[in-house]
Parts: C-alpha cells; sequence; structure tokens
C-alpha cells in the first residue's frame, strides 16, 4: 500500500527590509540622477559638443544646466550615503557571503549543468562586477563636480573631455546591470522575488 505523501512547498523567496530599502531608494536616486544628467547633458553634449545629439525637454529633470546640477548633485548624495549604509549592512549581517562571487561559482560555470545554480552563479558575477562601476561612476562625477579640489581625478583620465566620456559611458551600464538583475532575480525566484525587492 502506498501512501501519498506531499511534497514540501518550495521554499520562499523573500527580501529582507534591508534590502527592500536599498533598491527603493537605489530606483528613485538612479531615475533622478539619470533624467537631471541628461539636462546636465544638453548643456553641452558628450558627443558632438553643443551641436551634438540634445535629449527632448520630456526626459530631462531641472529645466536648466543649474536646475540640472541642484538636482543630480542631491540625488547622487542620496545615492551614496544609501550605497554606504548598504555596505555596512551587507557586512555586519554577514550577507556579503551569498551575494558577491566566489570560486564556487567560477567552478559553477565550469562544470554544473544544473541550471538554478547557474542562474545562482551568473547573479553573483554581476552582482560583484557593478561595484567597481559604481565606484567608478561616483569618482568621475566627483572629479566633473571638483576638479579644483580634486584635480588627480581628472588627471587619471588625461583630460576633462575623457573623464566626462568615462562617466556618461557608466550609465547604459548601470542600466543593463539593472535589466539583467531583473531577469536573473525572476529567474531564480519568480515573481515574488522581485517583487519583494521594493514591497
Amino acid at each position: 500500500m502506498s501512501l501519498n505523501v506531499p511534497s514540501p512547498q518550495r521554499r520562499l523567496h523573500i527580501q529582507a527590509i534591508g534590502a527592500k530599502i536599498f533598491h527603493s531608494v537605489n530606483i528613485i536616486s538612479l531615475f533622478l540622477m539619470l533624467t537631471s544628467g541628461l539636462q546636465i547633458y544638453n548643456a553641452n553634449p558628450v558627443f558632438g559638443g553643443r551641436a551634438g545629439l540634445h535629449i527632448p525637454p520630456i526626459f530631462t529633470l531641472g529645466g536648466w544646466l543649474a536646475g540640472g546640477r541642484h538636482w543630480h548633485f542631491a540625488a547622487m548624495w542620496l545615492f551614496s550615503l544609501n550605497l554606504l549604509w548598504y555596505g555596512l549592512y551587507v557586512l555586519i549581517t554577514r550577507r556579503w557571503r551569498s551575494r558577491f562571487v566566489g570560486v564556487n561559482d567560477i567552478k559553477a560555470l565550469q562544470k554544473t549543468q544544473n541550471s538554478r545554480r547557474l542562474t545562482y552563479a551568473w547573479h553573483r558575477i554581476i552582482y560583484t562586477a557593478i561595484i567597481p562601476i559604481l565606484l567608478l561612476a561616483l569618482l568621475t562625477g566627483i572629479g566633473m563636480y571638483k576638479p579644483a579640489q580634486f584635480p588627480w581625478i581628472v588627471e587619471m583620465f588625461g583630460d576633462w573631455q575623457a573623464l566626462r566620456i568615462v562617466h556618461f559611458a557608466t550609465v547604459p551600464i548601470v542600466i543593463i546591470f539593472t535589466i539583467i538583475h531583473w531577469i536573473l532575480g525572476k529567474k531564480a525566484g519568480g515573481s515574488q522575488l522581485t517583487e519583494s525587492m521594493f514591497w
């Protein structure tokens, strides 16, 4: 006689309250930085000078150069402080052990056929890879904001224009990361995981 034993339910993936706050503040600050950054860009486009490609006003924030700068740097402080406290949160709670890439993840890419394990490995890899990109965006932004106080930052990249190009290049990388991060999160834990990032 066989017994029908119900299979255990799959463990639900829910983000901790700290992660919810971090993701929510990040989305807000990144949106403000992106739209205000486009307003700053319009004053002197990175490619083509003042005659270069301009962004329609509907996609910008600030109304003019000074307004865009005010919004951009206010959002930058929000983003930076949010990144700092989350770094401390991950460190104190030891979540870094499951968030960032390790030797086992590299081995998984080479050997495992488990699609779920591969998803987690790739997630940790891109999660780790975005950290230097975010720091690069902040570094170049500070160099552009205070070139007199931090001339060594400008010198690191050769000149002012090269600094602007590098800063500008970090934007599409962050956008691509956000999309991949969301896709991998949904693949690993379904809609419930991605929705729990914010509420």
